[in-house]
Formats: C-alpha cells, sequence, structure tokens
C-alpha cells in the first residue's frame, strides 16, 4: 500500500474474498474495493472517497490530540519553570528533595500503564485519555495546596499514574483511525507540531511569574491557569472525540461503512474488538516482542540523554543567557524536520526498519564527534554534532531551556520528554505488525513507559564530577545508541528473512499489501501473515 490514503494497488492473491461478518469484498478493473452483503453495496472504498475521509480525520482529531498532548507536557514539566521563581525557598527544600520529587513521577508512570492502557482499550481512547487529562489537570491544581517536601511528592505520585498511559493511548487511538501506510507521518506531525507549540510554556510562565499583586507566591499561579486549562479542555475532548473512526458522529452513513472496512481491510482483524485479557497478553510468547521491549531501552538512554546534554552543549558555546536560548532554536527546527522527513519517506517506501535505525546511528555519530573534539576550540562542530542529536531526539523548545539556571545542573531535569524520530517510527513499526487490537496496546502500554523509565539511567550516568566534558555518561550514551541500531537491522533482516521462508512454504509470494488484515487476527500464526518491515 502506497504512501497515501487510497493510492494502494487491491490485493493480487486472492482478491475477492468474504469477511467473518458475511460480507463479500470485491475488487474491480479500477482498483477499488466493492464491500456488499446479499447483493446490498454497503461501501465502495477508492482513493478519492478516502482522502475526503482522512483530511476529515486530519482537521478534526489530530488538532484536538496535539492540544491535549501540550497540556501534557506543560503539566509535566512546569516544576522546572516553577523552581526559578521561588519554589524550593516556598516549600523548605533541601537536598535532593527537588530530584527526588522529579524522579518519584517514573514509578507509578512504568507501573499504571498497562491498567490505563487495558481500561482505555475496553472503555474506549476517547473516555480514558480525557479522564487521564481531568485527573493531571487536577493533580497541577492540587500544587498550589502543596506546603511542603511530603505534599509535593504525593501530588507528583498521582500526576504519574494519570499520565502514564497518555502517549500509549494516544497511539493506539490514532491506529483506529488511520491505515497502517498513513500512520507514521500522522504521529511525526502530531509530535513535532506539541515540541514547537511547547515554546507556549516559557512565555506563559514568564507572563505567570509577572503577577505581583496576587496573595500567593507567583509560582502558584502557574499550576492553577495551567491545571484549570488541562480541566476545562478535557470536558471539551470527553465530549468531542469519537470512539473510532467508523463510530465519529461528523461521518456519514457511508462514510462510517468507508472507515470501518479501511481499518478492517488495513489496520485491525477486528474493528472495535472487546478486550480479552488471556488473549491480548498471548503478545509476549512471541520472541518479537522482547526484541521491541529491548530496542526501546536502547532508544529510551540516548532520546532522554540528549534531552538532558542539549543545553549544557548550547550553554557551552559561551553566549550569554539570550542568545544560549536563540541558539537552542535552530537544532531543533533541524530536528523537527528531520523528525517529518524519516516519518514521510517511510509512509512512502513502506519501510520502517532502517529509519529507526538511521535515528539510532544519527545519535551515535553525533555523540561520537562530541567526545572527539575540544570543544572550546571547536564550536561551530560541537554545534554540528547538536544537530545530529537533535536528529534523533528532539527535545522541547525551549521553554525549559529558558528556565535553567546557570551552570546548568543536568540531573535535576530528569523526565523531560521531547520527540524522538526512531521512538515514533519504532512505535509505528510494531503496530503496523499486531491486528489484534488487544495485544496491540498491551504491548504499546509496556513499549513506551519502558522507554521513558531509562530518563532514571540517563540523569545518573550524567555526573558532576565528570563536568564539562562528561565522557563517561557520552559513552555510554553512544553504545546504547549503537547497540539500537544493531538490534533494529537484525530484526528487520530476521523479518525478511522470514517473509521469504513463509513465501517458499506457500509456494507463491505473498506482498505485505496483498492480504487483508482481518484474517491475520492470530498475528505470525496466520499461514498468509507477511512482516511490515
Amino acid at each position: 500500500m502506497s504512501s497515501e490514503a487510497g493510492e494502494d494497488s487491491p490485493p493480487s492473491v486472492e482478491k475477492n474474498y468474504m469477511t467473518e461478518d458475511n460480507k463479500y469484498v470485491e475488487f474491480n478493473d479500477a482498483g477499488e474495493a466493492i464491500v456488499s452483503k446479499e447483493g446490498t453495496t454497503l461501501a465502495v472504498v477508492n482513493s478519492k472517497a478516502e482522502r475526503a475521509l482522512v483530511w476529515k480525520f486530519d482537521l478534526r482529531i489530530l488538532p484536538v490530540l496535539a492540544v491535549m498532548y501540550l497540556f501534557n507536557s506543560l503539566d509535566k514539566s512546569n516544576l522546572g519553570n516553577a523552581k526559578t521563581a521561588g519554589l524550593e525557598e516556598t516549600l523548605g527544600l533541601k537536598g535532593h528533595d527537588y530530584n527526588t520529587i522529579l524522579s518519584i513521577f517514573f514509578i507509578p508512570y512504568v507501573l499504571t500503564a498497562p491498567f490505563l492502557g487495558i481500561l482505555g482499550k475496553k472503555y474506549g481512547p476517547n473516555r480514558v485519555l480525557p479522564l487521564m487529562m481531568f485527573t493531571f489537570g487536577c493533580c497541577t491544581i492540587l500544587v498550589t495546596a502543596t506546603f511542603n517536601f511530603s505534599g509535593l511528592l504525593a501530588v507528583r505520585w498521582f500526576l504519574g499514574m494519570a499520565e502514564s498511559a497518555f502517549f500509549p493511548l494516544v497511539i493506539y487511538y490514532q491506529t483506529t483511525f488511520y491505515r497502517r501506510g498513513e500512520l507514521a507521518r500522522r504521529l511525526a506531525l502530531f509530535y513535532a507540531a506539541q515540541s514547537i507549540a511547547s515554546a507556549f510554556g516559557g512565555l506563559l510562565a514568564f507572563g505567570v511569574f509577572q503577577i505581583e499583586t496576587g496573595s500567593l507566591a507567583d509560582w502558584r499561579y502557574l499550576f492553577i491557569i495551567e491545571g484549570g486549562c488541562t480541566v476545562l479542555f478535557s470536558t471539551f475532548a470527553f465530549w468531542y472525540l469519537p470512539r473510532s473512526s467508523s463510530e465519529a458522529s461528523f461521518l456519514s452513513p457511508q462514510e462510517k461503512e468507508l472507515a470501518y472496512y479501511r481499518m478492517q481491510m488495513d489496520s485491525s482483524s477486528v474493528v472495535n474488538e472487546k478486550f480479552n485479557f488471556r488473549d491480548s497478553f498471548s503478545i509476549f510468547k512471541h520472541p518479537t516482542s522482547w526484541m521491541i521491549l529491548c530496542i526501546e531501552i536502547c532508544l529510551g538512554v540516548p532520546l532522554q540523554s540528549v534531552q538532558l546534554f542539549l543545553p549544557q552543549i548550547i550553554a557551552r558555546l559561551g553566549y550569554d543567557t539570550v542568545k544560549t536560548n536563540l541558539y537552542t532554536v535552530a537544532p531543533n527546527v533541524s530536528g523537527a524536520v528531520m523528525l517529518l522527513i524519516l516519518a514521510f519517506a517511510s509512509d512512502y517506501t513502506r519501510w520502517r526498519f532502517p529509519f529507526v535505525a538511521a535515528g539510532f546511528l544519527f545519535t551515535f555519530i553525533g555523540f561520537i564527534i562530541y567526545v572527539g573534539i575540544d570543544v572550546e576550540s571547536q564550536l561551530h562542530v560541537a554545534y554540528f554534532a547538536a544537530f545530529m542529536m537533535t536528529w534523533y531526539a528532539l527535545p522541547p523548545l525551549p521553554s525549559l531551556l529558558s528556565s535553567f539556571p546557570r551552570p546548568l545542573r543536568l540531573p535535576a531535569y530528569p523526565n523531560l520528554r521531547g520527540t524522538s524520530a526512531p521512538s515514533v517510527l519504532l512505535d509505528v513499526w510494531y503496530n503496523n505488525n499486531i491486528a489484534h487490537e488487544g495485544r496491540r496496546v498491551v504491548l504499546t502500554s509496556f513499549g513506551v513507559p519502558l522507554a521513558n523509565l531509562m530518563g532514571v539511567v540517563s540523569s545518573n550516568i550524567f555526573q558532576n564530577k565528570d563536568a564539562p566534558k562528561y565522557i563517561p555518561a557520552l559513552a555510554t550514551t553512544a553504545a546504547f545508541g549503537a547497540t539500537g541500531c544493531v538490534l533494529t537491522l537484525l530484526l528487520g533482516a530476521w523479518m525478511m528473512a522470514d517473509n521469504k521462508r513463509r513465501d517458499v512454504k506457500r509456494g507463491a509470494k505473498l506482498n505485505v499489501r496483498d492480504i487483508p488484515t482481518e484474517r491475520l487476527r492470530d498475528g505470525p500464526g496466520a499461514e498468509e501473515f507477511r512482516w511490515f518491515y
């Protein structure tokens, strides 16, 4: 299937078939799929109708999810802004209290993500995502009612719980609207737009911190405003978001039928299937799931390290605070552009693993360059290395950097989350190979938090005693990047070899585009299954 909706060539093997719900799918000479039952045409899947349908999803679903993601980022990262406005002094934080408050977020974030992901599948992401948003908005507001270390620690714990399955559910939710060949660039646009929009957080903090007449400390107003806006938007999202593409109220009956059969042909084996615990967790019986989780670990360390280390790289250029912030713009914008290039190229070619491996290679080369030069005498080369690092991991731009004290203290910011090209494409890669909706959401709910958990590793390998070169940390990060690249290439090569083995066994060559996903409920256990690599 090609990169554009509706331009996919018709299946070349067993073109016409009967669905499990007794509907007949027939492909005509024009490449249109005609879905009928008892002689009555239910839907005609053609390029023109699909383009119009996908455009509606792009305009009505992606912007809402992007705004939800923006509030998610603000509510998680605003502690850094508040720190510069006297949060530590107001709450009496001492020693490692602030680091502990930041790090405690990861424990419930990882532990509760699978459970909330299951709830999202059971009751619908359109309900669970807004409820999660409402909860972490309330947690943000509750920060204003904390007066000591214990209170803030408790709020951060529940904030981690509330946000834990947000990213996995957004990924799963988009798989219910878009074909496999349409997904990468949508996720990339979603992430890149949020990353650039996150600069709004710094502007908002700057404006709020000008409040001088209120009865509360000015940093408390930041949490009130951001938390209040989050809660308000969550109520809108709860009312607005449809459960799936085929149940969207803004579609006509014909468009709903079209949306349903698009997903049945090229996304899910059973559209809107009810969650079955035992069946869904069987995803871990296949070795490729464990390989994916290993790649997620290798991805998480460089991703989090870049977000920690990039501000230090820019600061070492020797400019004042204003110019330092200014010089973060170009690497971040180039990172967003590279993310989109890789994602669009991946959808266009329908290849996943080469672009995931390319992202790992970028970070490996970037860190090796930085380790091998004298930064003070080769500033331009160091700046180029910063560009290559953002081609792997795109940090939030630049709302948090503006709040960093100088000199920068890296371990104090272990939970910053930006955008990663390998992360987006890796998530798309394994989701493309899982037609079973329950298994898809389970693996995503384990994989994404696992990568984020590596922030604990990244924040501890950057030691002040290794400043200013941080050779051990850079070498460790480069090693994870190299390992991730190798594992990705090995898994991709194995998928290609397994597809050839299956073709030999069948006695005919099948392309991944030839098999409707409705037939692939058993995954690799299905005779017709072919890896989307």
